[in-house]
């Protein structure tokens, strides 16, 4: 097994950029990019999450860590359309204008189909696609206003790959992958750019709550470098293409993943 490549330390990428994360405190694929973006040199930050004590944490660990001060957090529920409606409104204010949106908002789960409930598959449909249609729905018009903006979301190798006791999670994340691409055609126009990416697997806390060991060392074996992405090198991915460095790419799924074929 391969060891994880030492951080990359910020190379301004995202200088003077102001950045909006759903789902970022805690551990995992969220919060690393909310880290990435504030060692990128962005000039503000503003999380979001469901936890009111997670949330204030993750703002405090981030303004220690980074030595950003601008950070701000918001709770909001992406089921819910007022919470959704009111987050793009705070970050609008406190920010000056969002420069870049990162949908990070997700559930996974593991469960067959023959034992799987409604709720079961609308709560992960709800929360991962169509909160991450929700947020871009709220916070394109205010960049096309503006003429300029990026959304990055965050989808999956399932949304290409089949895995048994998945079924709701890869259709939540193909769906996110449509999305990225059909919402992004129409963003183009007022030259906002709409991509994603689709990491295979980053091992964090949230993870491993919600899969089981056996299973995930099973999708580990099939890493060409016999491990899980750090969620840092995901959240890496994500500040490319949130940066000019992606300035012509429009409706993109980049895999974050060293799969074998």
């Amino acid at each position: 097994m391969r060891q994880a490549p030492p951080y990359v330390l910020g190379h301004q990428l995202l200088a003077g950029k102001s950045i909006l994360i759903t789902a970022a405190a805690g551990a995992g694929i969220g919060y690393a990019a909310a880290k990435r973006c504030a060692e990128e040199g962005c000039r503000a930050l503003m999380i979001s999450d469901i936890h009111p004590r997670r949330l204030e944490e993750a703002v405090e660990r981030l303004k220690a860590e980074t030595g950003l001060q601008a950070v701000y957090g918001q709770l909001c529920n992406v089921t819910v359309e007022a919470d959704v409606q009111a987050l793009v409104a705070a970050a609008e204010e406190a920010l000056g204008g969002v420069d870049v949106l990162i949908n990070n908002a997700g559930l996974g789960g593991q469960v067959r189909l023959t034992e799987m409930t409604d709720e079961q598959w609308s709560s992960v449909l709800d929360i991962t696609l169509t909160g991450t249609m929700r947020m871009t729905r709220a916070m394109l018009p205010h960049m096309e206003r503006r003429g300029a903006g990026a959304i990055v979301n965050n989808a999956s190798v399932l949304g290409w790959r089949a895995q048994k006791e998945q079924a709701h999670y890869a259709a939540a994340k193909a769906g996110v992958m449509a999305l990225t691409r059909c919402s992004a055609l129409e963003a183009a126009e007022s030259g906002v750019r709409i991509n994603a990416v689709a990491p295979s697997i980053a091992l964090h806390d949230f993870l491993k709550k919600a899969a089981s060991s056996e299973l995930l060392d099973q999708l580990t074996s099939r890493e060409a470098f016999g491990r899980a992405a750090e969620v840092w090198e995901v959240a890496n991915v994500m500040v490319f293409l949130a940066s000019d460095y992606a300035s012509y790419m429009v409706g993109e799924v980049l895999p974050v993943s060293s799969q074998q074929a």
